[in-house]
């Protein structure tokens, strides 16, 4: 199994509720890759960080700085990682903070 899956399922049997590509902003289509909608917690895995990738680049930074300011706004609290830091136990353990803090 890989990282993702493994942290994926991780999530899921830690904390209850958790929905897959969560559209949080209607009628906007931004999406969250993991999000607990009542505890309004949620979790973006940032892809291509050292690769130049979308969320690294002008336009794509941009879009994500107004995606994240919005979520803060509407009260969530999105906690960021990246697939590195999934591998090394970091993401749950940011997430553990994230809902102590409830």
């Amino acid at each position: 199994m890989n990282p993702h899956s493994v942290f994926m399922a991780i999530c899921a049997q830690q904390w209850p509720g958790l929905e897959q590509e969560y559209v949080f902003a209607p009628p906007r289509k931004w999406r969250f890759d993991l999000a607990w909608p009542k505890d309004r917690v949620a979790c973006e895995i940032e892809g291509g960080a050292w690769v130049a990738g979308r969320h690294t680049r002008g336009p794509g930074f941009e879009s994500d700085c107004e995606k994240y300011s919005t979520a803060a706004i509407l009260g969530w609290r999105v906690i960021r990682v990246t697939p590195g830091m999934i591998k090394i136990g970091k993401a749950i353990k940011l997430l553990e903070l994230a809902f102590q803090k409830k």
